[in-house]
């Protein structure tokens, strides 16, 4: 005899109890705030961290790296440490730590062979730093739009965007998404191009039992602020190609310095950098590496229960979870229909916002919207390197999907920011369920 889950009927009514209490009017037109006060931020830095920290200070070495070649041109031993436990972890055959992402996707690009007028295809709602990283090394970013299911990049607009001076293809697995991975590695392979993953929101993802990050060419993870895994500033680049892993090491302390020894016989885009990463800041993405499960966990938690709770709502549209794939959720992004809610974005925004409810809307605007795309203008004086593709576009309107998702459509919440208990997210549900039931009214804002 099957026995009845009465807890989904139980967290309902509460939810749908505590919805009623405050039905009567929204806080916008002076009505009862559903959220009083603010949540308490995520206690992300622990014991394990503090420990980790007074370890290498007590060490009394703060970096490990040398520029010239031998054992020491590969870091100290808590950065070492780091990357060894890195590639256990996520399966891939080398880690190469970095001091950002940042750096992670410039040295990427570098490692690839990026060179003046090599194509770039990605998409336009990402970090900036995304689309930076082909031109500095004078590489051009082809922006092709995104799905309106997943956000991230359309496999068919990038086969579509496919030249002969294609060189890559750099994805990001947006909000902790991951994007169609193994479509994108094939189409990649079969034109003989590089595949490589801007994996800073998605550590733990996976596609098919594969995590992001560690199915293109080169993935790049972030440890900054705010991610899953987190030191304050950092990155880590994964790839199973040892001829990529040599030459990202290399860029990463001073290539120019190591490539007789180190017998690299491609010297492209060997003019290194500094992008070596300090003990301390290994020592603490230790020890966020070693709890990163529950890390992850509990943003996925909190995001199910709130797609649980909002599910049913006419012209909201809750995060796709994609069959096979595993979301971890850095945002919780849902769309809005204006037509179907009756209301715009905007107002429902601003009444969201009056009930205590923390959220954002647009993400960032499409990249080839910022001034240096607009004027064609990065390099120099001379217009360096859009001057080398004028056939490729940047005028608004070339990404409609990803435009109209900035503009009109994305509403989305920070799991990551507050420590959220059940209770506490009943109550972000019961604020959104409020002014859904009354958007009727937020007609007459101006």
């Amino acid at each position: 005899m099957l026995v009845p889950d009465r807890s989904r009927d139980h967290d309902r009514q509460r939810r749908q109890d505590i919805q009623e209490q405050f039905l009567s009017s929204l806080a916008i037109f002076g009505g009862p705030k559903t959220i009083q006060g603010e949540f308490p931020p995520y206690p992300s830095i622990g014991d394990a961290e503090r420990r980790a920290v007074l370890e290498v200070i007590t060490g009394g070495s703060l970096s490990g790296f040398y520029g010239s070649y031998g054992e020491q041109f590969l870091g100290g031993t808590w950065v070492r440490r780091l990357e060894k436990e890195w590639l256990a972890r996520f399966g891939c055959a080398h880690a190469i730590t970095m001091n950002s992402a940042t750096s992670c996707l410039s040295a990427a690009m570098g490692a690839i062979g990026i060179s003046p007028g090599d194509e770039v295809i990605l998409a336009p709602t990402t970090m900036s730093a995304t689309a930076m990283a082909p031109l500095s090394y004078g590489g051009i970013p082809v922006f092709v739009d995104i799905d309106p299911s997943t956000f991230c990049m359309s496999v068919d607009a990038a086969a579509a965007a496919l030249t002969s001076q294609t060189r890559a293809i750099l994805v990001t697995n947006l909000f902790g998404q991951p994007a169609e991975l193994a479509k994108l590695r094939a189409l990649a392979d079969s034109h003989g191009i590089f595949l490589i993953e801007d994996n800073a929101q998605g550590p733990l993802a996976a596609e098919n039992g594969r995590y992001a990050g560690t199915i293109g060419h080169i993935g790049v993870f972030s440890l900054n602020y705010h991610k899953h895994i987190h030191c304050g500033e950092g990155g880590v680049c994964a790839t199973d190609d040892p001829t990529l892993a040599l030459r990202l090491q290399a860029i990463r302390n001073h290539a120019e310095n190591i490539v007789d020894p180190a017998g690299i016989a491609d010297l492209t885009n060997m003019v290194g950098a500094n992008y070596r990463l300090s003990e301390l800041s290994a020592a603490v993405a230790i020890a966020q590496l070693a709890d990163a499960d529950g890390h992850v966990e509990r943003r996925e938690r909190i995001a199910r229960r709130l797609s649980e709770g909002l599910k049913d709502l006419d012209g909201v549209t809750i995060p796709l979870q994609r069959s096979q794939c595993r979301h971890v959720f850095y945002v919780w992004a849902a769309k809005l229909d204006a037509v179907e809610l009756g209301v715009d974005r905007g107002r429902f925004s601003r009444a969201l916002a009056a009930e205590g409810f923390p959220h954002f809307t647009g993400y960032v605007a499409p990249l080839y919207w910022l001034p240096i795309f607009q004027r064609r203008k990065a390099i120099g004086r001379d217009g360096f390197p859009f001057n080398l593709a004028p056939h490729v576009s940047y005028e608004r309107g070339l990404c409609p999907v990803a435009e109209r998702m900035h503009v009109t459509e994305l509403m989305g919440f920070e799991p990551c920011i507050h420590n959220l208990s059940d209770h506490d997210i009943d109550q972000l549900i019961a604020a959104f369920r409020k002014v859904h039931a009354n958007r009727a009214e937020l007609r007459r804002l101006n």
